[in-house]
């Protein structure tokens, strides 16, 4: 059987969308080849660049320390939490100024005729990313959870909880009542992911590792689906 592989990850350049609280990414020369090859006296030279980014840059997940001191770091955590059986349901239906609620996720469980496994990962797909990435508005206009809903699919054993947004929590959310679910279940979730229009209703393999960064809150990583290609 064929297997297809689709990108979750959104390209890291400077002036990418990054949240307001957050380091904004700077990405400067090193060193270039010609400065290289007379540093190095040698026919040939190696261009590097700088990068200045935070943990939760672009397409990105959390460690439970992030919301949680007593939690565990990004390099503490279990790859399982990063890779494995995955599923994405879609809630594009509702509306930036609106909450994903438990009957949102249900409905689209059922209507992709989906079932939940011990351990999944479970992304969705609120179209956030295909209809206003590179406006002003992307960081402003999107959904998130209501604590029910993340506390429904905290019960159905899964350990990481996907976004094509800035956020699992709306904007407009002082709690962050995603978050704080995911702090006491112990959970990661992921936040700015892309063409999840292109995996919803389905169940794939899904790999988001991250980088092993000592004590780290987060981390960058690079979102791949990879689909049975029937």
């Amino acid at each position: 059987m064929a297997q297809k592989l689709i990108d979750l990850s959104q390209e890291i350049f400077q002036g990418m969308p990054i949240y307001p609280l957050h380091q904004k990414t700077f990405i400067f020369q090193n060193i270039s080849h010609d400065e290289c090859k007379k540093k190095l006296k040698s026919k040939l030279g190696f261009a590097t660049n700088n990068l200045l980014i935070n943990e939760h840059a672009g397409t990105h997940c959390d460690a439970v320390y992030e919301y949680n001191p007593l939690g565990q770091t990004i390099d503490q955590m279990s790859l399982d939490y990063f890779w494995g059986p995955a599923i994405c349901l879609d809630v594009s239906h509702v509306k930036y100024d609106k909450y994903i609620t438990k009957n949102d996720l249900n409905q689209a469980l059922q209507k992709a005729g989906l079932e939940f496994q011990q351990g999944d990962i479970v992304l969705l797909y609120t179209g956030t990313w295909n209809r206003l990435y590179g406006t002003d508005e992307y960081l402003i206009k999107y959904t998130g959870l209501t604590r029910e809903a993340a506390e429904w699919l905290a019960d159905q054993g899964v350990v990481n909880i996907g976004v094509d947004s800035p956020s699992i929590d709306h904007p407009d959310d002082p709690d962050f009542v995603g978050h704080g679910v995911c702090a006491e279940r112990n959970l990661s979730n992921t936040e700015h992911l892309a063409n999840l229009d292109k995996v919803a209703g389905k169940r794939f393999l899904y790999f988001g590792l991250p980088l092993k960064i000592r004590g780290g809150s987060g981390s960058p990583i690079r979102a791949i689906a990879i689909l049975n290609d029937q």
